[in-house]
């Protein structure tokens, strides 16, 4: 248990960011405010690299209006990074360093506001502080698009992504069959998700009817068949006139090959995905003659704030401030999650993971989500996605554009050298 002394709090937000990130700072922040028994909530400029080069956004300075305008604000309010610390035997160094400049600020609870990755260097601060005699209240806080994350039914971001690519898919899909008696047949939308199919399957929800968009999703679930692609496409533009598509990033061969396999990695060692929607554009176009258009999605649908999912905001915003309460009442290395209570109606309650449990494991999309032919959704899927969705939460909007906070974001003065990430 960490002394009266040490009870700031130190949040950080890490890797892709989110359009309802901000809500669950917002929950971290309003809730500590109300809590005589915390001090100030520092927030790591740039996450976890905040913490290593001490530097740490006061909190305090913000007003509550500002702070209170984090709910419908997108992205990274505080900054974020693809920083992965490596195991206590490798790099040493970098766990002391985060214990001095916790001790130096008085910090007494870690809160990690990210994916699996975020998860697992949360459990490791939480067993590292322990050695060091200074122990650290560290808590999870679930984020990710891609709704990968074990034990918690759905994952705090994915929600508002969901709806954005199933409106995006039906919006486009109109657009497709309005041109195709005379121009393009063919549509292709890519979305992320690197090895589950989550937000490709949502995209599934636009298409209500027989005939309706996408006609085709492609998931990294299922390994790419090119003939059985091919072939679907082609059926799909004779009976419709027009074949909308929907595929993850993450599409791949038989033998593991990623469709979009850039060559290189980024910082957490994941290999650098981008460019499968042309590639499978440019496979109809040379299979099958048809002209085509594509998209990717790429931040546009994780930031897309002004489309959030209501049910998506309330989650990320309970998530947050569950973290500050799972911590005051003694709890460590854990996670809150969201528990479904009831489909119809939609019902859903905060529960917790230890992070152990969570930390570098990934929930792929069910077989059963998946139709027998690999290319659509089927109704438990249908059932699982459509009350993620639901809601609108509009931010203010000025001029004709959506107001978002702007923070001054001062740094507290350092104590301790310089240190080099």
């Amino acid at each position: 248990m960490t002394t009266q002394t040490n009870n700031n709090v130190f949040y950080a937000q890490s890797g892709g960011v989110t359009a309802v990130i901000n809500a669950s700072a917002c929950g971290v922040i309003e809730t500590a405010r109300k809590q005589q028994v915390l001090g100030k909530v520092l927030a790591g400029r740039n996450g976890i690299i905040g913490a290593l080069r001490e530097e740490l956004i006061d909190t305090s300075l913000e007003s509550d209006a500002d702070i209170a305008a984090l709910r419908h604000t997108p992205a990274g309010a505080f900054g974020s990074c693809r920083y992965k610390l490596k195991g206590l035997d490798q790099n040493r160094a970098e766990y002391e360093r985060l214990i001095e400049v916790f001790k130096a600020h008085n910090i007494g609870y870690f809160f990690y506001n990210g994916g699996g990755d975020s998860q697992d260097t949360a459990n490791k601060v939480a067993q590292f502080s322990q050695q060091m005699q200074f122990p650290i209240t560290c808590i999870g806080i679930p984020k990710t698009v891609d709704n990968d994350l074990p034990i918690t039914d759905t994952c705090p971001g994915f929600g508002s992504v969901a709806k954005y690519v199933a409106v995006s898919i039906r919006e486009a899909g109109l657009d497709v069959a309005s041109m195709s008696e005379s121009s393009t047949k063919v549509f292709v939308m890519e979305v992320m998700g690197r090895h589950a199919g989550w937000i490709a399957g949502a995209a599934g929800l636009a298409a209500e009817q027989e005939g309706d968009a996408p006609h085709i999703i492609v998931f990294p679930e299922i390994a790419f068949d090119k003939a059985a692609f091919l072939a679907k496409v082609s059926d799909c533009v004779k009976k419709y006139g027009y074949c909308a598509i929907v595929v993850s990033e993450g599409a791949h061969y038989a033998d593991g090959t990623f469709l979009a396999d850039a060559g290189s990695r980024d910082a957490f060692g994941h290999v650098q995905l981008g460019g499968v929607a042309p590639t499978l554009a440019g496979m109809v176009k040379q299979e099958l003659g048809y002209k085509y258009h594509w998209a990717v999605s790429d931040y546009l649908q994780r930031a897309a704030r002004h489309i959030a999912s209501r049910t998506d905001v309330e989650q990320a915003y309970a998530m947050g401030k569950a973290a500050v309460e799972f911590a005051l009442a003694g709890k460590n290395a854990v996670m809150p999650t969201v528990v479904r209570e009831s489909t119809n109606p939609y019902r859903w309650s905060v529960g917790e993971a230890l992070l152990s449990d969570v930390a570098n494991k990934e929930k792929l999309m069910p077989r059963d989500f998946i139709t027998a032919d690999g290319f659509g959704i089927t109704a438990a899927a249908r059932e699982y996605f459509a009350p993620l969705i639901l809601g609108e939460d509009y931010p203010p909007y000025a001029n004709g554009l959506p107001q978002y906070a702007r923070l001054k974001k001062i740094l507290v003065p350092q104590k301790l050298a310089p240190w080099k990430v």
